[in-house]
Protein backbone atom coordinates (compact mmCIF):
# COMPACT_ATOMS: atom_id res chain seq x y z
CA UNK A 1 0.00 0.00 0.00
CA UNK A 2 1.25 3.29 -0.76
CA UNK A 3 1.65 5.83 1.83
CA UNK A 4 -1.04 8.08 0.43
CA UNK A 5 -3.22 5.30 0.55
CA UNK A 6 -6.22 5.15 3.63
CA UNK A 7 -6.48 2.05 5.65
CA UNK A 8 -9.79 0.10 5.08
CA UNK A 9 -10.42 0.31 8.63
CA UNK A 10 -14.00 0.28 9.96
CA UNK A 11 -15.52 2.87 12.40
CA UNK A 12 -18.18 0.86 13.93
CA UNK A 13 -21.80 2.51 14.64
CA UNK A 14 -23.96 1.06 17.41
CA UNK A 15 -27.05 2.18 15.68
CA UNK A 16 -25.95 0.20 12.76
CA UNK A 17 -26.45 -2.85 14.40
CA UNK A 18 -29.27 -5.48 12.31
CA UNK A 19 -32.78 -5.72 13.72
CA UNK A 20 -32.84 -9.47 13.43
CA UNK A 21 -28.81 -10.27 12.96
CA UNK A 22 -26.24 -9.76 10.52
CA UNK A 23 -28.57 -10.91 7.40
CA UNK A 24 -31.97 -10.11 6.74
CA UNK A 25 -33.04 -6.42 6.63
CA UNK A 26 -29.32 -5.55 8.23
CA UNK A 27 -27.79 -2.96 5.83
CA UNK A 28 -30.72 -0.15 6.28
CA UNK A 29 -30.06 -0.04 9.89
CA UNK A 30 -27.82 2.69 9.34
CA UNK A 31 -29.65 5.22 6.86
CA UNK A 32 -29.53 8.54 7.88
CA UNK A 33 -26.73 8.36 10.49
CA UNK A 34 -24.13 9.27 8.26
CA UNK A 35 -21.31 7.42 9.79
CA UNK A 36 -19.56 4.85 8.23
CA UNK A 37 -15.74 4.23 7.24
CA UNK A 38 -12.92 6.40 7.53
CA UNK A 39 -9.93 6.97 5.99
CA UNK A 40 -7.07 7.45 7.76
CA UNK A 41 -2.90 7.21 7.06
CA UNK A 42 -3.41 8.88 3.81
CA UNK A 43 -0.09 11.20 4.11
CA UNK A 44 -0.47 14.41 2.21
CA UNK A 45 -4.24 14.39 1.38
CA UNK A 46 -7.21 17.11 0.75
CA UNK A 47 -10.89 17.05 0.36
CA UNK A 48 -11.19 17.31 -3.45
CA UNK A 49 -13.92 18.64 -4.83
CA UNK A 50 -15.73 18.06 -7.66
CA UNK A 51 -14.44 19.23 -11.25
CA UNK A 52 -16.43 21.52 -13.12
CA UNK A 53 -19.96 21.07 -14.21
CA UNK A 54 -20.04 18.93 -17.10
CA UNK A 55 -16.31 17.57 -17.30
CA UNK A 56 -15.47 14.65 -17.56
CA UNK A 57 -12.89 13.53 -15.37
CA UNK A 58 -9.78 11.81 -16.27
CA UNK A 59 -9.99 8.11 -15.68
CA UNK A 60 -6.29 7.21 -16.44
CA UNK A 61 -5.28 3.57 -15.36
CA UNK A 62 -3.80 3.42 -12.12
CA UNK A 63 -5.60 6.96 -10.80
CA UNK A 64 -7.44 6.97 -7.91
CA UNK A 65 -11.70 7.99 -8.05
CA UNK A 66 -13.56 9.37 -5.45
CA UNK A 67 -17.52 9.76 -5.36
CA UNK A 68 -18.28 12.80 -3.73
CA UNK A 69 -21.72 13.11 -1.91
CA UNK A 70 -23.53 10.60 -2.85
CA UNK A 71 -26.33 8.88 -1.13
CA UNK A 72 -24.92 5.69 -0.43
CA UNK A 73 -26.60 2.42 -0.04
CA UNK A 74 -23.79 0.23 0.85
CA UNK A 75 -25.00 -3.41 1.33
CA UNK A 76 -22.99 -3.54 4.20
CA UNK A 77 -24.57 -4.44 7.30
CA UNK A 78 -22.59 -2.45 9.83
CA UNK A 79 -22.42 0.68 7.61
CA UNK A 80 -26.29 1.13 6.26
CA UNK A 81 -27.56 3.80 4.09
CA UNK A 82 -24.72 6.88 4.07
CA UNK A 83 -26.27 10.35 3.13
CA UNK A 84 -23.87 13.00 1.51
CA UNK A 85 -21.23 10.00 1.60
CA UNK A 86 -18.12 9.74 -0.15
CA UNK A 87 -16.55 6.54 -1.50
CA UNK A 88 -13.04 6.15 -2.28
CA UNK A 89 -11.49 3.51 -5.14
CA UNK A 90 -7.87 2.74 -5.35
CA UNK A 91 -6.24 0.31 -7.64
CA UNK A 92 -9.38 -1.23 -8.06
CA UNK A 93 -10.49 -1.86 -4.62
CA UNK A 94 -12.75 0.32 -2.16
CA UNK A 95 -10.39 1.99 0.18
CA UNK A 96 -12.66 4.12 2.51
CA UNK A 97 -16.87 5.02 3.06
CA UNK A 98 -18.14 7.97 4.86
CA UNK A 99 -18.34 11.71 4.69
CA UNK A 100 -15.69 14.43 3.76
CA UNK A 101 -12.69 11.52 3.01
CA UNK A 102 -9.18 13.25 2.63
CA UNK A 103 -8.20 11.90 -0.47
CA UNK A 104 -4.92 11.03 -2.29
CA UNK A 105 -4.44 15.05 -4.10
CA UNK A 106 -4.79 13.74 -7.35
CA UNK A 107 -7.44 11.78 -6.91
CA UNK A 108 -10.34 11.84 -10.32
CA UNK A 109 -13.58 13.34 -8.50
CA UNK A 110 -17.15 12.14 -9.73
CA UNK A 111 -19.88 14.81 -8.41
CA UNK A 112 -22.27 12.16 -6.39
CA UNK A 113 -24.88 15.17 -5.74
CA UNK A 114 -28.45 14.11 -6.86
CA UNK A 115 -27.64 10.60 -6.91
CA UNK A 116 -27.35 6.82 -5.27
CA UNK A 117 -24.01 4.89 -5.30
CA UNK A 118 -24.74 1.11 -4.69
CA UNK A 119 -22.94 -2.06 -5.23
CA UNK A 120 -23.00 -3.83 -8.89
CA UNK A 121 -25.77 -5.97 -9.46
CA UNK A 122 -24.93 -9.51 -10.24
CA UNK A 123 -27.09 -12.28 -12.66
CA UNK A 124 -26.30 -15.51 -11.60
CA UNK A 125 -28.42 -17.22 -14.62
CA UNK A 126 -28.15 -15.80 -18.17
CA UNK A 127 -28.58 -17.44 -21.69
CA UNK A 128 -26.11 -15.00 -23.04
CA UNK A 129 -25.80 -16.84 -26.65
CA UNK A 130 -29.80 -15.95 -27.25
CA UNK A 131 -29.50 -12.22 -26.85
CA UNK A 132 -29.09 -12.20 -30.78
CA UNK A 133 -33.07 -13.14 -30.65
CA UNK A 134 -34.09 -10.77 -28.48
CA UNK A 135 -38.06 -10.59 -28.07
CA UNK A 136 -38.69 -13.56 -30.66
CA UNK A 137 -40.10 -15.57 -27.80
CA UNK A 138 -42.33 -13.07 -25.75
CA UNK A 139 -45.44 -14.89 -26.54
CA UNK A 140 -43.32 -18.51 -25.51
CA UNK A 141 -44.12 -21.11 -22.83
CA UNK A 142 -41.50 -23.58 -21.73
CA UNK A 143 -42.92 -25.72 -24.08
CA UNK A 144 -42.64 -23.18 -26.88
CA UNK A 145 -38.94 -22.51 -25.56
CA UNK A 146 -38.27 -26.21 -26.19
CA UNK A 147 -40.11 -26.71 -29.04
CA UNK A 148 -38.30 -23.79 -31.30
CA UNK A 149 -35.25 -23.15 -29.45
CA UNK A 150 -33.54 -26.91 -28.16
CA UNK A 151 -35.61 -28.65 -30.64
CA UNK A 152 -35.50 -26.22 -33.68
CA UNK A 153 -32.70 -23.90 -33.95
CA UNK A 154 -30.30 -24.09 -31.28
CA UNK A 155 -28.18 -26.25 -33.72
CA UNK A 156 -27.76 -23.39 -36.00
CA UNK A 157 -25.67 -21.39 -33.97
CA UNK A 158 -22.31 -20.85 -35.40
CA UNK A 159 -19.25 -19.68 -33.16
CA UNK A 160 -19.58 -15.72 -34.21
CA UNK A 161 -22.92 -16.71 -33.23
CA UNK A 162 -22.39 -17.14 -29.86
CA UNK A 163 -19.72 -14.55 -29.99
CA UNK A 164 -22.18 -11.82 -30.94
CA UNK A 165 -24.94 -13.26 -28.37
CA UNK A 166 -22.31 -12.94 -25.46
CA UNK A 167 -20.66 -9.55 -26.30
CA UNK A 168 -24.00 -8.12 -26.69
CA UNK A 169 -25.29 -9.23 -23.61
CA UNK A 170 -22.23 -8.16 -21.91
CA UNK A 171 -22.72 -4.53 -23.33
CA UNK A 172 -26.31 -4.62 -21.88
CA UNK A 173 -25.17 -5.83 -18.48
CA UNK A 174 -22.80 -3.95 -17.72
CA UNK A 175 -25.20 -0.42 -19.20
CA UNK A 176 -27.52 -1.71 -16.99
CA UNK A 177 -25.28 -1.51 -13.93
CA UNK A 178 -24.99 -5.27 -13.74
CA UNK A 179 -21.28 -5.52 -12.90
CA UNK A 180 -20.89 -9.34 -12.96
CA UNK A 181 -23.31 -12.10 -15.05
CA UNK A 182 -23.27 -15.59 -15.20
CA UNK A 183 -23.46 -17.00 -18.76
CA UNK A 184 -25.51 -20.36 -18.58
CA UNK A 185 -23.73 -21.10 -21.75
CA UNK A 186 -25.72 -24.35 -23.18
CA UNK A 187 -24.58 -23.68 -26.42
CA UNK A 188 -21.23 -25.07 -26.80
CA UNK A 189 -21.35 -27.97 -28.88
CA UNK A 190 -17.44 -27.61 -29.78
CA UNK A 191 -14.53 -25.89 -28.41
CA UNK A 192 -14.21 -23.35 -31.11
CA UNK A 193 -18.33 -22.56 -29.50
CA UNK A 194 -16.95 -22.37 -26.08
CA UNK A 195 -13.68 -20.55 -26.90
CA UNK A 196 -16.22 -17.89 -28.78
CA UNK A 197 -18.11 -17.70 -25.64
CA UNK A 198 -15.08 -17.34 -23.83
CA UNK A 199 -14.08 -14.34 -25.92
CA UNK A 200 -16.28 -12.36 -26.33
CA UNK A 201 -16.62 -12.16 -21.89
CA UNK A 202 -12.69 -11.20 -22.20
CA UNK A 203 -13.46 -8.77 -24.78
CA UNK A 204 -16.33 -7.10 -22.72
CA UNK A 205 -14.19 -5.68 -20.00
CA UNK A 206 -16.68 -6.74 -17.66
CA UNK A 207 -16.74 -9.62 -14.87
CA UNK A 208 -18.00 -12.49 -15.62
CA UNK A 209 -18.76 -16.27 -15.52
CA UNK A 210 -18.62 -18.53 -17.63
CA UNK A 211 -20.61 -21.76 -17.24
CA UNK A 212 -20.21 -23.92 -19.83
CA UNK A 213 -22.41 -26.31 -20.96
CA UNK A 214 -23.80 -28.56 -24.20
CA UNK A 215 -27.26 -28.52 -24.65
CA UNK A 216 -26.41 -31.62 -27.59
CA UNK A 217 -25.11 -33.84 -25.25
CA UNK A 218 -25.17 -35.36 -21.72
CA UNK A 219 -22.80 -33.69 -19.36
CA UNK A 220 -20.58 -36.97 -18.78
CA UNK A 221 -19.23 -36.63 -23.03
CA UNK A 222 -18.12 -33.04 -22.58
CA UNK A 223 -17.26 -32.62 -18.79
CA UNK A 224 -14.46 -35.24 -18.17
CA UNK A 225 -10.73 -35.37 -18.21
CA UNK A 226 -9.97 -34.14 -21.85
CA UNK A 227 -13.38 -32.96 -22.73
CA UNK A 228 -14.16 -29.70 -24.03
CA UNK A 229 -14.60 -28.20 -20.92
CA UNK A 230 -11.32 -29.32 -19.51
CA UNK A 231 -9.39 -28.28 -22.36
CA UNK A 232 -10.97 -24.89 -21.86
CA UNK A 233 -10.20 -24.24 -18.30
CA UNK A 234 -6.46 -25.26 -19.05
CA UNK A 235 -6.07 -22.96 -21.96
CA UNK A 236 -8.49 -19.90 -21.05
CA UNK A 237 -8.97 -20.24 -17.35
CA UNK A 238 -5.63 -20.80 -15.78
CA UNK A 239 -6.68 -18.21 -12.81
CA UNK A 240 -9.37 -17.65 -10.15
CA UNK A 241 -8.95 -14.30 -9.99
CA UNK A 242 -9.02 -13.08 -13.80
CA UNK A 243 -12.07 -11.20 -14.37
CA UNK A 244 -13.67 -14.17 -16.44
CA UNK A 245 -13.64 -17.10 -14.74
CA UNK A 246 -15.59 -20.39 -15.48
CA UNK A 247 -18.10 -23.07 -13.92
CA UNK A 248 -20.18 -25.78 -15.45
CA UNK A 249 -23.81 -25.65 -16.29
CA UNK A 250 -26.34 -28.75 -16.23
CA UNK A 251 -29.41 -29.78 -15.42
CA UNK A 252 -30.38 -31.87 -12.04
CA UNK A 253 -30.04 -35.45 -12.30
CA UNK A 254 -33.13 -37.69 -14.00
CA UNK A 255 -31.98 -41.12 -13.61
CA UNK A 256 -31.35 -43.30 -9.99
CA UNK A 257 -28.72 -44.88 -11.81
CA UNK A 258 -26.61 -41.49 -12.08
CA UNK A 259 -25.14 -41.94 -15.65
CA UNK A 260 -23.67 -38.03 -15.10
CA UNK A 261 -21.31 -39.21 -12.20
CA UNK A 262 -18.41 -38.74 -14.07
CA UNK A 263 -19.13 -35.04 -15.16
CA UNK A 264 -19.23 -34.52 -11.39
CA UNK A 265 -16.33 -36.31 -10.55
CA UNK A 266 -14.47 -33.96 -12.57
CA UNK A 267 -16.59 -30.77 -10.81
CA UNK A 268 -15.64 -32.03 -8.11
CA UNK A 269 -11.30 -32.58 -8.97
CA UNK A 270 -11.37 -29.23 -10.86
CA UNK A 271 -12.93 -27.50 -7.88
CA UNK A 272 -15.55 -26.21 -9.99
CA UNK A 273 -18.99 -24.78 -9.63
CA UNK A 274 -21.91 -26.19 -10.75
CA UNK A 275 -25.15 -24.43 -11.81
CA UNK A 276 -28.31 -26.57 -12.48
CA UNK A 277 -32.01 -26.17 -13.87
CA UNK A 278 -33.61 -27.52 -11.34
CA UNK A 279 -37.45 -27.93 -9.80
CA UNK A 280 -38.75 -27.12 -12.99
CA UNK A 281 -42.06 -28.65 -13.85
CA UNK A 282 -42.91 -31.81 -15.81
CA UNK A 283 -39.22 -31.60 -16.74
CA UNK A 284 -37.46 -31.96 -13.14
CA UNK A 285 -38.22 -35.52 -11.03
CA UNK A 286 -39.27 -34.94 -7.62
CA UNK A 287 -36.47 -36.97 -6.32
CA UNK A 288 -33.35 -35.28 -7.76
CA UNK A 289 -31.94 -33.62 -5.04
CA UNK A 290 -32.54 -37.22 -3.54
CA UNK A 291 -29.97 -38.83 -6.28
CA UNK A 292 -27.59 -35.87 -5.50
CA UNK A 293 -27.43 -36.63 -2.08
CA UNK A 294 -27.26 -40.20 -2.42
CA UNK A 295 -24.06 -40.05 -4.84
CA UNK A 296 -22.23 -37.44 -2.89
CA UNK A 297 -23.26 -34.48 -4.62
CA UNK A 298 -25.74 -32.40 -2.89
CA UNK A 299 -22.94 -29.66 -2.20
CA UNK A 300 -22.71 -26.13 -0.73
CA UNK A 301 -21.66 -24.86 -3.93
CA UNK A 302 -24.66 -25.79 -5.74
CA UNK A 303 -27.03 -23.61 -7.58
CA UNK A 304 -30.41 -24.27 -8.26
CA UNK A 305 -31.71 -22.29 -10.99
CA UNK A 306 -35.64 -21.71 -10.77
CA UNK A 307 -36.78 -24.39 -8.31
CA UNK A 308 -40.48 -23.57 -8.01
CA UNK A 309 -41.79 -27.16 -8.45
CA UNK A 310 -39.68 -28.93 -5.96
CA UNK A 311 -41.54 -31.34 -3.47
CA UNK A 312 -41.13 -29.61 0.14
CA UNK A 313 -38.40 -32.30 1.36
CA UNK A 314 -36.38 -30.88 -1.05
CA UNK A 315 -36.09 -27.72 0.29
CA UNK A 316 -34.77 -28.94 3.27
CA UNK A 317 -32.08 -30.70 1.33
CA UNK A 318 -30.95 -27.59 -0.25
CA UNK A 319 -31.14 -26.06 3.12
CA UNK A 320 -28.87 -28.67 4.78
CA UNK A 321 -26.33 -28.79 2.36
CA UNK A 322 -25.91 -25.38 2.45
CA UNK A 323 -26.40 -24.73 -1.42
CA UNK A 324 -28.36 -21.92 -2.86
CA UNK A 325 -31.51 -20.90 -5.46
CA UNK A 326 -31.21 -18.41 -8.25
CA UNK A 327 -34.46 -16.72 -8.72
CA UNK A 328 -35.88 -15.84 -12.52
CA UNK A 329 -38.95 -14.33 -11.87
CA UNK A 330 -39.90 -12.76 -14.83
CA UNK A 331 -39.46 -16.78 -16.30
CA UNK A 332 -41.25 -18.39 -13.50
CA UNK A 333 -44.14 -16.64 -14.18
CA UNK A 334 -43.97 -16.47 -17.81
CA UNK A 335 -42.83 -19.41 -19.13
CA UNK A 336 -44.10 -22.00 -15.90
CA UNK A 337 -41.64 -23.35 -14.47
CA UNK A 338 -42.98 -23.13 -11.19
CA UNK A 339 -44.37 -20.42 -9.01
CA UNK A 340 -41.04 -17.76 -7.92
CA UNK A 341 -40.72 -20.24 -4.72
CA UNK A 342 -38.86 -16.98 -2.56
CA UNK A 343 -41.14 -17.50 0.30
CA UNK A 344 -40.32 -21.39 0.80
CA UNK A 345 -36.72 -20.33 0.22
CA UNK A 346 -36.88 -17.83 2.58
CA UNK A 347 -38.16 -20.16 5.72
CA UNK A 348 -35.51 -22.48 5.38
CA UNK A 349 -32.90 -19.74 5.71
CA UNK A 350 -31.43 -21.05 1.68
CA UNK A 351 -29.62 -18.21 0.46
CA UNK A 352 -31.40 -16.26 -2.87
CA UNK A 353 -29.87 -14.73 -5.69
CA UNK A 354 -31.79 -13.41 -8.70
CA UNK A 355 -31.75 -13.78 -12.57
CA UNK A 356 -33.26 -12.35 -15.83
CA UNK A 357 -32.81 -16.18 -17.94
CA UNK A 358 -32.47 -15.02 -21.29
CA UNK A 359 -33.51 -11.87 -23.40
CA UNK A 360 -35.08 -14.07 -26.29
CA UNK A 361 -38.11 -13.93 -23.91
CA UNK A 362 -37.50 -11.15 -21.23
CA UNK A 363 -35.74 -7.81 -20.03
CA UNK A 364 -32.75 -8.74 -18.90
CA UNK A 365 -32.82 -5.85 -16.50
CA UNK A 366 -32.14 -6.76 -12.72
CA UNK A 367 -34.18 -3.49 -12.10
CA UNK A 368 -37.80 -5.69 -13.32
CA UNK A 369 -35.96 -8.99 -11.50
CA UNK A 370 -36.38 -7.28 -8.00
CA UNK A 371 -39.69 -5.63 -9.11
CA UNK A 372 -40.53 -9.53 -9.98
CA UNK A 373 -39.32 -10.90 -7.26
CA UNK A 374 -41.13 -8.34 -4.69
CA UNK A 375 -44.52 -8.98 -6.60
CA UNK A 376 -44.42 -12.32 -6.91
CA UNK A 377 -43.76 -13.18 -3.39
CA UNK A 378 -46.30 -10.44 -1.72
CA UNK A 379 -48.79 -11.20 -4.37
CA UNK A 380 -48.70 -14.77 -2.86
CA UNK A 381 -48.98 -13.86 0.75
CA UNK A 382 -52.08 -11.71 0.12
CA UNK A 383 -53.66 -14.60 -2.28
CA UNK A 384 -53.22 -16.90 0.68
CA UNK A 385 -54.10 -14.80 3.27
CA UNK A 386 -57.60 -13.99 1.61
CA UNK A 387 -58.07 -17.49 0.93
CA UNK A 388 -58.52 -17.75 4.95
CA UNK A 389 -60.55 -15.15 4.92
CA UNK A 390 -57.40 -12.18 6.26
CA UNK A 391 -55.84 -9.84 5.10
CA UNK A 392 -52.16 -9.29 5.04
CA UNK A 393 -50.94 -6.53 7.43
CA UNK A 394 -47.51 -5.55 7.35
CA UNK A 395 -45.45 -7.22 3.55
CA UNK A 396 -42.59 -9.54 4.67
CA UNK A 397 -40.29 -9.54 1.44
CA UNK A 398 -39.49 -6.25 1.73
CA UNK A 399 -37.20 -3.54 -0.74
CA UNK A 400 -34.07 -3.48 0.82
CA UNK A 401 -33.92 -7.92 0.67
CA UNK A 402 -34.29 -8.05 -2.94
CA UNK A 403 -31.38 -5.30 -3.87
CA UNK A 404 -29.46 -8.26 -1.31
CA UNK A 405 -30.24 -11.05 -3.38
CA UNK A 406 -29.22 -8.98 -6.62
CA UNK A 407 -25.82 -7.94 -5.13
CA UNK A 408 -24.66 -9.83 -2.35
CA UNK A 409 -26.77 -12.59 -2.94
CA UNK A 410 -25.61 -12.91 -6.50
CA UNK A 411 -21.93 -12.29 -5.08
CA UNK A 412 -22.11 -15.18 -2.45
CA UNK A 413 -24.02 -17.52 -5.06
CA UNK A 414 -20.53 -17.06 -7.46
CA UNK A 415 -18.22 -18.12 -4.52
CA UNK A 416 -17.09 -14.19 -4.35
CA UNK A 417 -18.67 -13.17 -1.58
CA UNK A 418 -15.85 -12.01 0.21
CA UNK A 419 -14.85 -9.40 -2.46
CA UNK A 420 -18.05 -8.18 -4.09
CA UNK A 421 -21.41 -7.68 -3.34
CA UNK A 422 -21.13 -4.21 -0.49
CA UNK A 423 -19.60 -1.08 -0.87
CA UNK A 424 -17.15 -2.36 1.84
CA UNK A 425 -13.32 -1.25 2.16
CA UNK A 426 -11.09 -3.90 1.23
CA UNK A 427 -13.72 -5.35 -1.61
CA UNK A 428 -12.84 -5.05 -5.22
CA UNK A 429 -14.87 -1.69 -6.86
CA UNK A 430 -17.80 -2.87 -8.67
CA UNK A 431 -20.52 0.14 -8.57
CA UNK A 432 -23.02 1.72 -9.75
CA UNK A 433 -24.34 5.05 -9.93
CA UNK A 434 -27.49 6.31 -10.35
CA UNK A 435 -29.14 9.54 -11.12
CA UNK A 436 -31.44 10.62 -8.55
CA UNK A 437 -32.52 14.41 -10.44
CA UNK A 438 -34.47 12.39 -12.77
CA UNK A 439 -38.28 12.54 -13.25
CA UNK A 440 -38.80 9.25 -12.25
CA UNK A 441 -36.68 9.31 -8.83
CA UNK A 442 -37.21 13.24 -7.79
CA UNK A 443 -37.75 13.97 -4.47
CA UNK A 444 -35.32 11.48 -3.12
CA UNK A 445 -36.77 9.95 0.31
CA UNK A 446 -35.77 6.89 0.59
CA UNK A 447 -33.02 5.44 -1.62
CA UNK A 448 -33.56 1.45 -1.49
CA UNK A 449 -37.16 1.82 -1.66
CA UNK A 450 -36.68 4.01 -5.12
CA UNK A 451 -34.02 1.53 -6.55
CA UNK A 452 -36.56 -1.35 -6.81
CA UNK A 453 -39.89 0.54 -7.24
CA UNK A 454 -38.73 3.73 -9.56
CA UNK A 455 -35.16 3.16 -10.57
CA UNK A 456 -35.14 2.09 -14.18
CA UNK A 457 -31.91 1.37 -16.52
CA UNK A 458 -32.12 4.86 -17.66
CA UNK A 459 -30.94 6.10 -14.58
CA UNK A 460 -27.35 4.39 -14.62
CA UNK A 461 -24.96 7.07 -14.99
CA UNK A 462 -22.18 5.51 -14.37
CA UNK A 463 -20.56 1.68 -14.00
CA UNK A 464 -16.81 0.84 -12.76
CA UNK A 465 -16.50 -3.20 -12.69
CA UNK A 466 -12.69 -3.14 -10.71
CA UNK A 467 -11.86 -0.17 -10.16
CA UNK A 468 -12.27 0.69 -14.29
CA UNK A 469 -14.93 3.16 -15.21
CA UNK A 470 -17.00 1.45 -18.29
CA UNK A 471 -19.80 3.59 -18.16
CA UNK A 472 -19.53 7.75 -17.34
CA UNK A 473 -22.82 10.43 -17.51
CA UNK A 474 -25.00 8.03 -18.93
CA UNK A 475 -22.62 7.47 -22.02
CA UNK A 476 -20.90 3.63 -22.23
CA UNK A 477 -17.81 3.53 -22.82
CA UNK A 478 -16.67 0.06 -22.84
CA UNK A 479 -17.41 -2.21 -24.60
CA UNK A 480 -18.76 -1.41 -28.32
CA UNK A 481 -22.45 -1.03 -28.35
CA UNK A 482 -21.96 -0.23 -32.25
CA UNK A 483 -19.60 -3.31 -32.81
CA UNK A 484 -22.20 -5.43 -30.77
CA UNK A 485 -25.30 -4.31 -32.88
CA UNK A 486 -23.14 -5.31 -36.26
CA UNK A 487 -22.77 -8.39 -35.08
CA UNK A 488 -25.66 -9.42 -33.62
CA UNK A 489 -28.23 -8.11 -36.62
CA UNK A 490 -26.17 -10.42 -38.55
CA UNK A 491 -26.23 -13.62 -36.43
CA UNK A 492 -30.67 -12.75 -36.19
CA UNK A 493 -30.37 -12.64 -40.27
CA UNK A 494 -28.75 -15.59 -40.65
CA UNK A 495 -30.17 -17.76 -37.79
CA UNK A 496 -33.61 -16.38 -39.56
CA UNK A 497 -32.94 -17.57 -43.02
CA UNK A 498 -31.74 -20.73 -41.44
CA UNK A 499 -35.40 -21.20 -40.02
CA UNK A 500 -37.38 -20.34 -42.69
CA UNK A 501 -40.06 -17.99 -43.24
CA UNK A 502 -42.88 -19.82 -42.10
CA UNK A 503 -41.37 -21.37 -38.91
CA UNK A 504 -40.06 -18.21 -37.84
CA UNK A 505 -43.81 -16.21 -37.64
CA UNK A 506 -45.09 -19.34 -36.55
CA UNK A 507 -42.43 -18.66 -33.27
CA UNK A 508 -43.47 -15.11 -32.72
CA UNK A 509 -47.02 -16.15 -33.05
CA UNK A 510 -47.65 -19.47 -31.37
CA UNK A 511 -51.31 -21.19 -31.67
CA UNK A 512 -54.25 -19.77 -29.23
CA UNK A 513 -53.98 -20.37 -25.45
CA UNK A 514 -54.32 -24.63 -24.57
CA UNK A 515 -53.75 -26.72 -21.77
CA UNK A 516 -52.07 -30.20 -22.06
Amino acid sequence: MRSDEPSPSVQQNPQNRSRSGPGRRSFLAGAGTGLGIAAVGLGATAVARPEAPGRTPSFAPGRPIVFRGATVVTGDPQLGVQQNADVLVIDSVIRAVGPNLRTPSDAAVVDGRDRILMPGMIDTHRHMWQTVLRGVGAEWSIQNYFQFMYLGWAKFWRPEDVYAGNYLSMVEAINSGVTTSLDWSHALSTLDHAEAAADALFDSNGRARLAFSDLSAPAQEWAVPGGDADRLLRTRFASKNQLVTMQLAWDTPTEAAFPERPAWEFARDRDLMVTQHAGIWKFSPDNALQILRDNGFLLPTNTYVHGGSFPDSAYGLIADSGGNVSISAESELNAGQGYPPTGKVRERGIPISLSMDTSVWWSSDMFSAMRATLNADRGLDHQAAQADGKTVVNNDLRTEDVIHFATQGGADALGLGSSLGSITPGKLADLVMLRADTPSMVPLTNASHQIVFQATRAEVDTVLVNGRVLKYGGELISPDLKRARRLAEASRDYIRDMAGAKQWSEAQEPAPFKVA
